[in-house]
């Protein structure tokens, strides 16, 4: 895909305009993984401060945990500081936060990763926290929470807390995780595969199939996938449902 970089950088401002992601003065804090995802996004962004018609910082948070291998991260870490991002490496026990007869799981790997990052945000002054989930994740996640969870829902690319003072934005929201990829081999980086030995357990890879022999690849379908979630006709849904031994006869 020849542009791939040109191609993610419209889609992304796009989504930054569309759901106003930037205001003035905004510090913002990456959460890094050193992957395709999060590199691609990092590497936008610093691009877009450069001209963007507000001023915003940037600084990019990676948790290295106790699960699994970990990547090589000095080139990735090279690319963030010759952009301009500063880097910042924190060390969580992950494993070593579960209690007596927990087991390990990818929510938990997770949410202690994401833990770190407000905690971390909050102390020293960022107001937003950057994700590098991208469409396809997105939907993945409205698929498997409609199937698994019985609800409909997802990663919306805005949340804003009520419990801080902290929004949690998705830049890549309209970005496709192919359009990533081919950004990634363009601008020489590669993917890291996360090697701990729970991902495959996680029903993000069933639904990602099921959603893929869904779809048939289709980006069309995909995205009307998600723009159905700000299109919902309630006068075709059901309503709440009635208490046990109120149902209509």
């Amino acid at each position: 895909m020849k542009n791939a970089s040109t191609t993610v950088a419209k889609l992304v401002e796009v989504a930054l305009r569309r759901w106003s992601m930037i205001e003035a003065g905004d510090r913002i804090l990456l959460g890094a993984s050193g992957g395709k995802d999060s590199t691609t996004l990092a590497l936008d962004l610093a691009a877009k401060r450069r001209w963007w018609p507000v001023s915003f910082e940037l600084a990019a948070l990676h948790v290295a945990t106790d699960v699994g291998t970990r990547p090589e991260l000095g080139p990735i870490r090279k690319l963030h500081e010759d952009a301009g991002i500063e880097w910042i490496e924190l060390e969580v026990p992950v494993i070593g936060r579960l209690k007596a007869g927990e087991k390990m799981n990818c929510y938990w790997c997770s949410t202690q990763r994401r833990t770190e990052l407000i905690r971390h945000a909050l102390a020293n002054g960022y107001n937003k926290i950057a994700l590098g989930h991208h469409l396809d994740d997105i939907v993945e996640t409205l698929v498997m929470n409609m199937l698994h969870k019985a609800e409909i829902s997802t990663m919306p690319p805005v949340v804003r807390y009520v419990k801080y003072p902290l929004s949690v934005i998705r830049p890549l929201a309209l970005v496709e995780e192919r359009q990533i990829v081919a950004c990634a081999l363009e601008r020489g980086f590669g993917a890291f595969t996360c090697t701990c030995g729970y991902d495959g357990a996680s029903r993000r890879r069933e639904v990602r199939a099921k959603l893929a022999a869904l779809t048939e690849g289709s980006s069309k379908l995909k995205r009307n996938l998600f723009d159905s979630m700000s299109k919902v006709n309630v006068e075709y849904l059901t309503g709440p449902v009635p208490p046990e031994g109120e149902a209509g006869v």
